[in-house]
Protein backbone atom coordinates (compact mmCIF):
# COMPACT_ATOMS: atom_id res chain seq x y z
CA UNK A 1 0.00 0.00 0.00
CA UNK A 2 1.22 3.48 -0.88
CA UNK A 3 1.78 6.50 1.35
CA UNK A 4 2.99 9.98 0.44
CA UNK A 5 6.05 11.59 2.00
CA UNK A 6 6.21 14.76 4.05
CA UNK A 7 9.79 15.98 4.53
CA UNK A 8 10.33 17.60 7.90
CA UNK A 9 13.11 20.17 8.17
CA UNK A 10 14.57 21.23 11.52
CA UNK A 11 11.96 22.95 13.70
CA UNK A 12 10.90 23.68 17.26
CA UNK A 13 7.75 23.25 19.36
CA UNK A 14 7.38 25.66 22.28
CA UNK A 15 5.37 25.91 25.50
CA UNK A 16 3.46 29.04 26.50
CA UNK A 17 6.07 29.84 29.17
CA UNK A 18 8.99 29.51 26.75
CA UNK A 19 7.18 31.54 24.08
CA UNK A 20 6.74 34.34 26.62
CA UNK A 21 10.47 34.26 27.42
CA UNK A 22 11.59 34.20 23.78
CA UNK A 23 9.01 36.58 22.26
CA UNK A 24 7.45 38.51 25.15
CA UNK A 25 4.36 38.04 27.35
CA UNK A 26 1.28 36.50 25.71
CA UNK A 27 2.90 36.45 22.28
CA UNK A 28 0.83 34.68 19.61
CA UNK A 29 2.51 33.07 16.61
CA UNK A 30 1.38 34.19 13.17
CA UNK A 31 0.62 31.53 10.57
CA UNK A 32 2.85 31.26 7.52
CA UNK A 33 0.94 28.24 6.22
CA UNK A 34 -1.00 25.23 7.41
CA UNK A 35 0.79 21.90 7.44
CA UNK A 36 -1.01 18.68 6.52
CA UNK A 37 -1.57 17.51 10.10
CA UNK A 38 -4.91 18.98 11.25
CA UNK A 39 -4.66 22.05 13.50
CA UNK A 40 -0.92 22.48 13.03
CA UNK A 41 0.89 25.24 11.17
CA UNK A 42 4.29 26.62 10.24
CA UNK A 43 4.71 29.97 11.96
CA UNK A 44 6.31 33.05 10.45
CA UNK A 45 8.44 33.28 13.58
CA UNK A 46 11.86 31.67 13.78
CA UNK A 47 14.48 31.17 16.48
CA UNK A 48 18.18 30.40 16.71
CA UNK A 49 19.41 27.14 18.24
CA UNK A 50 22.85 27.02 19.83
CA UNK A 51 25.35 24.73 21.50
CA UNK A 52 28.89 25.49 22.68
CA UNK A 53 30.14 24.25 19.27
CA UNK A 54 27.81 25.96 16.76
CA UNK A 55 24.68 27.97 16.01
CA UNK A 56 21.86 27.43 13.49
CA UNK A 57 19.73 30.48 12.73
CA UNK A 58 16.24 30.78 11.23
CA UNK A 59 14.76 27.61 12.71
CA UNK A 60 11.01 27.54 12.06
CA UNK A 61 8.48 27.28 14.88
CA UNK A 62 5.57 24.88 14.40
CA UNK A 63 2.36 25.85 16.13
CA UNK A 64 0.22 25.76 18.03
CA UNK A 65 1.68 26.11 21.53
CA UNK A 66 2.66 22.69 22.92
CA UNK A 67 2.82 21.17 26.41
CA UNK A 68 6.59 20.62 25.97
CA UNK A 69 9.62 22.29 24.37
CA UNK A 70 11.15 20.21 21.61
CA UNK A 71 13.84 20.85 19.02
CA UNK A 72 13.81 18.40 16.08
CA UNK A 73 16.96 18.24 13.99
CA UNK A 74 18.63 15.89 11.51
CA UNK A 75 21.82 13.93 12.16
CA UNK A 76 23.62 16.37 9.85
CA UNK A 77 22.48 19.25 12.09
CA UNK A 78 23.52 17.27 15.17
CA UNK A 79 27.05 16.82 13.83
CA UNK A 80 27.32 20.55 13.14
CA UNK A 81 26.05 21.34 16.65
CA UNK A 82 28.29 18.74 18.31
CA UNK A 83 25.33 16.79 19.69
CA UNK A 84 24.29 13.15 19.72
CA UNK A 85 20.52 13.38 20.27
CA UNK A 86 18.44 10.22 20.54
CA UNK A 87 16.04 9.12 17.83
CA UNK A 88 12.65 9.49 19.45
CA UNK A 89 8.92 9.94 19.00
CA UNK A 90 7.69 13.47 19.48
CA UNK A 91 7.27 14.26 23.18
CA UNK A 92 9.63 11.49 24.38
CA UNK A 93 12.27 13.86 25.73
CA UNK A 94 13.66 12.26 28.90
CA UNK A 95 17.42 12.07 28.57
CA UNK A 96 17.46 13.90 25.22
CA UNK A 97 20.14 16.44 24.31
CA UNK A 98 20.46 19.88 25.87
CA UNK A 99 20.21 22.94 23.63
CA UNK A 100 19.82 26.71 23.84
CA UNK A 101 16.98 28.50 22.03
CA UNK A 102 17.38 32.21 21.29
CA UNK A 103 14.43 34.44 20.41
CA UNK A 104 14.12 38.18 19.78
CA UNK A 105 13.32 38.95 23.45
CA UNK A 106 15.14 36.25 25.41
CA UNK A 107 17.01 32.97 25.64
CA UNK A 108 16.29 29.62 27.27
CA UNK A 109 18.72 26.80 28.03
CA UNK A 110 16.97 23.43 27.83
CA UNK A 111 18.57 20.64 29.87
CA UNK A 112 16.84 18.20 27.52
CA UNK A 113 14.57 18.57 24.51
CA UNK A 114 16.62 18.06 21.33
CA UNK A 115 15.85 14.90 19.33
CA UNK A 116 16.08 13.35 15.91
CA UNK A 117 12.47 12.39 15.16
CA UNK A 118 11.62 8.81 14.30
CA UNK A 119 10.38 8.06 10.83
CA UNK A 120 6.64 7.79 11.24
CA UNK A 121 3.31 7.47 9.49
CA UNK A 122 0.32 9.51 10.65
CA UNK A 123 -2.96 7.64 10.22
CA UNK A 124 -6.50 7.73 11.65
CA UNK A 125 -7.92 4.67 13.44
CA UNK A 126 -10.37 4.07 10.57
CA UNK A 127 -7.58 4.20 7.95
CA UNK A 128 -5.40 1.96 10.13
CA UNK A 129 -8.24 -0.56 10.36
CA UNK A 130 -8.85 -0.43 6.59
CA UNK A 131 -5.12 -0.88 5.82
CA UNK A 132 -4.53 -3.64 8.39
CA UNK A 133 -2.25 -1.46 10.53
CA UNK A 134 -4.37 -1.16 13.67
CA UNK A 135 -2.16 -3.40 15.80
CA UNK A 136 1.11 -2.50 14.06
CA UNK A 137 3.73 -0.41 15.85
CA UNK A 138 6.37 -0.37 13.09
CA UNK A 139 6.57 -1.09 9.37
CA UNK A 140 9.18 -1.10 6.65
CA UNK A 141 8.82 1.16 3.66
CA UNK A 142 10.14 0.48 0.15
CA UNK A 143 11.54 3.41 -1.82
CA UNK A 144 11.81 2.98 -5.61
CA UNK A 145 14.16 4.88 -7.87
CA UNK A 146 17.85 5.41 -8.46
CA UNK A 147 18.63 5.78 -4.76
CA UNK A 148 15.85 3.49 -3.56
CA UNK A 149 15.97 1.10 -0.68
CA UNK A 150 14.14 -0.02 2.43
CA UNK A 151 13.46 2.35 5.32
CA UNK A 152 13.17 0.32 8.50
CA UNK A 153 11.70 1.20 11.91
CA UNK A 154 8.91 3.44 10.59
CA UNK A 155 6.55 4.06 13.52
CA UNK A 156 2.80 3.94 12.97
CA UNK A 157 1.13 6.83 14.83
CA UNK A 158 -2.62 6.32 15.07
CA UNK A 159 -4.71 9.34 16.08
CA UNK A 160 -8.14 10.70 15.21
CA UNK A 161 -6.75 14.03 14.01
CA UNK A 162 -4.32 12.71 11.43
CA UNK A 163 -3.56 13.25 7.79
CA UNK A 164 -2.31 10.02 6.17
CA UNK A 165 1.33 10.77 5.45
CA UNK A 166 4.83 9.51 6.26
CA UNK A 167 7.24 11.97 7.86
CA UNK A 168 10.98 11.73 7.36
CA UNK A 169 13.78 14.20 8.01
CA UNK A 170 15.91 15.92 5.40
CA UNK A 171 18.73 13.36 5.74
CA UNK A 172 16.41 10.45 4.85
CA UNK A 173 14.82 12.49 2.06
CA UNK A 174 18.14 13.50 0.50
CA UNK A 175 19.64 10.01 0.79
CA UNK A 176 16.67 8.50 -1.09
CA UNK A 177 15.97 11.41 -3.50
CA UNK A 178 12.53 11.95 -1.92
CA UNK A 179 10.57 15.20 -1.83
CA UNK A 180 7.21 16.28 -0.39
CA UNK A 181 4.54 14.27 -2.17
CA UNK A 182 6.81 11.40 -3.25
CA UNK A 183 5.08 8.03 -2.97
CA UNK A 184 6.58 5.04 -1.17
CA UNK A 185 5.20 1.58 -0.44
CA UNK A 186 4.50 0.19 3.03
CA UNK A 187 5.71 -3.39 3.43
CA UNK A 188 5.31 -5.28 6.68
Amino acid sequence: MKVTIGVSNRHVHLTRETTDILFGPNYEFTKLRDVNQPGQFAANEKVTIKTPKATIENVRILGPIRPYNQVEISKTDAIKLGLNPPIRDSGDLKGSSPITIIGPKGTIDLEEGCIIATRHIHITPLEAQDKGLMDTKEVKVKVDGEKGGILDHVHVKIAEKSYYEMHIDTDDANANLLVNGSEVEIIK
